[in-house]
């Protein structure tokens, strides 16, 4: 780790735990459902964005059980830092989405600016419909226009959060939970 970066350790000792895995299983259980229901047996492409909902896609994956074909995007406007710029494309889909429906799946929708890309780039690349499942939805009004998810998960404070596939400086990815940084927290 750079001698610069922020210490893990001194962030979760700054931190609420917000949400378990033990009551995260049950959200996502139910998420899977939903999303069953949705695709009414139309087999969906399961379309992970990288690298922060690898967990939450494992996961949400097993729940559906609708049949799926699966491949991912990485795309990414924070590169290791905690505001975002303009987007960057680090894997584009290989799957053809023409005339498909595709269940894109992320960690968070914060302020959605790479989801409605993401989204409008699967409509370029001929899919019928895209629909978003997002494990977690920061509540604020700093939200794009013209995006939200089809199926979320849980609601979260406008705090910098991590864990559960949202990183702290690229760190604390694979953390069983999701924490948020105390409001006066300056980290």
């Amino acid at each position: 780790m750079n001698t610069s970066t922020p210490a893990l350790s001194d962030a979760l000792a700054q931190s609420d735990l917000l949400f378990d895995s033990k009551t995260l299983a049950p959200v996502i259980a139910d998420m899977g459902k939903r999303i069953d229901a949705a695709l009414n047996g139309e087999r969906a492409v399961f379309l992970t964005v990288m690298n922060g909902a690898l967990i939450f896609a494992g996961q949400l994956a097993l729940a559906i059980r609708t049949d799926l074909e699966f491949d991912y995007v990485h795309a990414t406007r924070y590169r290791g830092e905690t505001t975002g710029s303009e987007l960057h494309w680090l894997r584009e889909p290989i799957v053809s989405l023409t005339d498909r429906v595709v269940l894109l799946v992320d960690d968070i929708l914060d302020e959605g600016h790479t989801l409605k890309e993401v989204r409008e780039d699967c409509y370029k690349r001929g899919a019928k419909k895209v629909l978003i499942a997002s494990l977690c939805t920061k509540q604020h009004d700093r939200l794009v226009e013209g995006i939200a998810s089809d199926f979320n998960g849980v609601e979260l404070p406008d705090r910098f959060v991590f864990g559960y596939g949202m990183d702290y400086y690229e760190q604390g990815r694979n953390l069983p939970g999701i924490y948020a940084l105390k409001e006066a927290n300056t980290l």
